[in-house]
């Protein structure tokens, strides 16, 4: 349906009847049934309503049929209902349908009583009086048709997996309700904090906490049992280890033979993180057990394929083993089942934002996703669940799964925002607030695509990537890349890209070639994909408000072409001598083994990195997919991060400057140039970040410049404000201090000539600089009469200045030296006639009625020229000997 499409779909009498009759047929032994009448008052007296249901508890059967049937009979408007996966978008519409059907409504009427809507596939024509739709279809109707005109109620299905598509939706809706008062809206999750959720909900609709209805949980017998591997479940590199794998295939054999013996019935149903996995462990299940049927069930397969897994074993028909990816955690009931083999492993999006990189990592699977798992087996009748760890690693995961708002890119989010007039969310409440970073760096993404402007709204160009079913990169490079590659290349390579096809040795050309072959599995749904973004692309409304500037002559690499309109950022430049590629974004990257047919090229253009260990060659990054590229066209394709600019580098203790052109990170060209003053800061801060004011200078503590330095750091230890900081880092950080050393350098000087000493008086705070030598004097004057220099402390030292001078010279004295304004007591060495170490202290009084006797013992004889007074607190102070001080 597009938003020009009218949308009005309303029960028809017969419809109505056939829906009241299956309703009631589908939930008769369900437990929600008995809290129908609740979520029925709700929704008319506040309009919305969360409803918390535990798995097996029938809200995905009972509930919409519910909401349709309560709308006013004058509202006339239709039911839309979000599950956050295809394949249980097609299952929920099954069920409800074929209910339809059984109640004798004709097949016509029941495709207009009851729809769905999945990318590529629909029935209904979108004009269903209830119709179950992906939430990522429904933002683009919302945003192409901001009134949902003709649609009475929406269901937020399943908002416990916090896709980003249902938390861009549950803002967008509270929004809209707010224009549209008379909109229905409802939650439904089966583990997330319902009260939290209502609170959130309620805030954006600017109303009192939606009512939250409860359902209990379907108490059926649960037997849990362990059988864990003894070893790590992955390799270093994060991926899951073969040997596990088949520990997995084993534990499932084995355990459904003996739930088999006990009751002939029982279907087992097998967890793995991913679609690789799955089929792996299918293919070895297979091997071990001839005489079970082994169904997979996962996203990316055919729809028939999905029916057949979930069609529940056939009458007469051998036992039944089906292994699913998370798709099965709820949402979906596969008949029969009573037995789960869990691997306690989940796939969930992880961001590198030092790398600027975003990818699946494989985790424990969190402990609300095992219950859903472990669920399975109890829904219908008493069940075990068999785990593939230890029960510690399952009570040391995370409590729920991490929400896709908090960890994965935000480009889209953004962009929907932009489009819905909230230019980074504002005014908008999600279930959680999105780290801002992360949303600023998205911001800025989008600014770079030309899909939002300066002010982040949303321009021509942006509205047409919002009306794409990809991301809006992958939209931005169908778009541009249509022009530079051709429709049919850009659209079948952005297919490949956006159905997250995994190529062999990471090349993304040879991926292609099998595709197009019909060499590779999945060749038919991708080949529809591609066909589909291609007609996309050829509507006139594509080429409306886009700007694009093509390259001269034909491109030599089509594939890495798009890649690199898709993801600028990630072309990259082999290293010279080495066998790692420099990405534009600064990252450093290796190709995985068995990746030949990239290995000798110049430039790539990768569409996947993921930060590993082990296998990237030191870099901590590996290229997962990436096409060859040539130079020009990566120059063209990120022009926006062409770039030139002047670095400064260290020559003895001079700076040299040199001038290059770069593409991101990547230098393309390089030769002498002048050092500019900012240039020379960016030198002196990285010296100081690196060896602090010695480095910059390469001296000691006699420089002038430390010997002040060191004076008014103690003073900010001591008395604080406005004394500053002089530290090494908070040095680098001190702007008219880099800034003006960063001059001299830029004009000639070498480092050791800056009066670094003078630069520091100019920064010290008027009037206190005037009292900076009554406060921290260079020196001070002893009871002899002469005038000592005080060795003040490092920067990084805790410790008192230092003042050292013969004790004579202290004889009569009553108090210790003190400075900053007679608060810190100077720590006295206190040296012999020939200079040498004699004694430390702090406490002149008290050294004096002590240590003073036994040191005057051992000295007397030795230095015997000198005074040694039996009372040195009343002896006169002196620098001279004994005859000496007889003239």
């Amino acid at each position: 349906m597009t938003a020009s499409d009218p949308a009005s779909g309303p029960l028809t009498p017969a419809a109505r009847r056939a829906l009241t009759t299956a309703a009631g047929r589908l939930t008769a032994d369900l437990a929600v049934r008995g809290v129908m009448p609740a979520l029925e008052d709700a929704l008319s007296a506040r309009g919305a309503a969360v409803v918390h249901a535990p798995p097996g508890t029938g809200k995905t059967t009972a509930v919409p049929p519910a909401v349709a049937l309560g709308l006013p009979a004058d509202a006339g408007g239709r039911v839309l209902v979000t599950q956050p996966r295809r394949v249980a978008v097609r299952a929920a519409w099954r069920r409800l349908h074929g209910a339809l059907r059984e109640a004798g409504l004709p097949r016509a009427e029941a495709d207009a009583a009851v729809g769905y809507a999945v990318r590529g596939d629909a029935v209904g024509g979108g004009r269903a009086a209830v119709e179950f739709v992906t939430p990522g279809l429904l933002v683009r109707r919302l945003l192409g048709d901001p009134g949902l005109e003709g649609v009475g109620a929406v269901v937020l299905d399943e908002v416990h997996e916090r896709d980003l598509d249902t938390d861009v939706l549950f803002a967008l809706l509270a929004d809209l309700r707010q224009l549209r008062p008379e909109l229905r809206l409802l939650a439904m999750s089966a583990t997330l904090d319902a009260e939290a959720l209502a609170a959130r909900w309620a805030r954006g609709m600017g109303e009192p906490p939606v009512p939250v209805v409860r359902t209990p949980a379907v108490q059926h017998p649960l037997t849990e049992e362990h059988a864990p591997f003894g070893a790590p479940r992955l390799t270093p590199e994060g991926r899951v280890d073969r040997a596990f794998l088949d520990h997995v295939a084993r534990v499932a054999v084995g355990a459904h033979a003996r739930a088999l013996a006990a009751d002939p019935d029982v279907d087992a149903l097998v967890f793995l993180p991913g679609v690789a996995e799955a089929e792996d462990v299918a293919g070895r299940i297979r091997a071990l057990a001839p005489d079970t049927e082994v169904r997979v069930l996962h996203g990316r397969q055919e729809p028939e394929e999905q029916d057949a897994a979930l069609a529940g074993r056939a009458p007469g028909g051998p036992a039944r083993v089906v292994v699913a990816t998370a798709v099965a955690e709820s949402s979906l009931t596969v008949p029969g089942v009573r037995l789960v083999i869990d691997s306690g492993l989940a796939r969930e999006p992880r961001r590198d934002r030092a790398r600027g990189m975003t990818g699946l990592a494989t985790v424990q699977a969190a402990r609300a996703s095992a219950g859903q798992r472990a669920g399975r087996a109890a829904r219908l009748g008493p069940g075990t669940v068999v785990r593939c760890h230890s029960a510690a690693a399952l009570g040391a995961a995370p409590a729920a799964p991490t929400p896709a708002l908090a960890v994965a890119d935000l480009d889209a989010v953004a962009l929907a925002f932009a489009a819905w007039g909230a230019p980074g969310g504002e005014g908008l409440v999600l279930p959680e607030d999105p780290p801002a970073d992360a949303l600023a760096a998205a911001m800025d993404r989008l600014t770079a695509l030309g899909a939002v402007d300066g002010d982040g709204r949303v321009t021509a160009h942006g509205r047409m990537l919002v009306a794409l079913p990809v991301d809006p990169a992958l939209g931005h490079a169908l778009l541009a890349g249509a022009d530079w590659v051709g429709e049919a290349a850009a659209a079948e390579t952005t297919a490949a890209l956006a159905l997250d096809l995994r190529p062999d040795g990471a090349d993304l050309e040879g991926l292609l070639s099998a595709l197009r072959a019909g060499r590779h599995p999945e060749s038919r749904r991708w080949r529809r994909e591609a066909d589909r973004l291609a007609r996309t692309v050829r509507r006139p409304e594509a080429a409306s408000g886009t700007s694009r500037t093509t390259p001269s002559g034909a491109c030599a690499h089509p594939v890495g072409t798009v890649v690199a309109l898709a993801a600028p950022g990630r072309v990259a430049r082999r290293v010279p001598g080495t066998e790692t590629w420099l990405l534009a974004s600064g990252t450093r990257a290796a190709l995985p083994r068995g990746a030949e047919a990239l290995r000798g090229q110049e430039w790539l253009a990768v569409a996947e990195a993921g930060r590993v260990t082990g296998e990237a060659a030191g870099t901590g990054a590996l290229i997962r997919a990436a096409a060859p590229l040539d130079e020009a066209t990566a120059r063209a394709a990120a022009a926006a991060l062409l770039h030139e600019e002047t670095v400064a580098s260290w020559s003895g203790d001079r700076l040299v400057g040199r001038r290059r052109s770069l593409l991101g990170r990547i230098v393309l060209t390089e030769g002498p140039g002048a050092v500019t003053v900012q240039a020379a800061r960016e030198a002196v801060v990285g010296r100081l970040a690196e060896g602090g004011l010695a480095a910059l200078q390469g001296g000691t503590a006699e420089r002038p410049g430390e010997r002040l330095r060191r004076r008014v750091h103690l003073l900010h230890r001591v008395l604080g404000d406005p004394w500053p900081d002089l530290s090494d880092r908070a040095l680098a950080d001190l702007e008219p201090f880099v800034a003006a050393v960063g001059a001299e350098l830029a004009a000639g000087r070498s480092a050791g000539s800056v009066d670094v000493a003078g630069l520091l008086r100019g920064l010290l705070p008027w009037p206190e600089a005037g009292r900076l030598d009554e406060l921290a004097p260079e020196g001070l004057e002893v009871p002899s009469g002469r005038r000592v220099r005080v060795d003040y402390p490092a920067t990084d030292q805790e410790a008192a200045p230092v003042l050292a001078a013969k004790l004579q010279e202290f004889l009569g004295a009553e108090a210790t030296p003190a400075v900053a304004d007679g608060r810190l007591p100077v720590l006295l060495h206190l040296l012999s006639p020939a200079g040498r170490p004699l004694a430390v202290t702090a406490d002149l009084p008290s050294f004096w009625a002590g240590p003073y006797a036994h040191v005057r013992a051992e000295n007397r004889g030795r230095y015997p020229k000198h005074p040694w007074p039996e009372d040195p607190a009343t002896a006169r102070p002196t620098a001279l000997t004994n005859s000496r001080l007889r003239r």
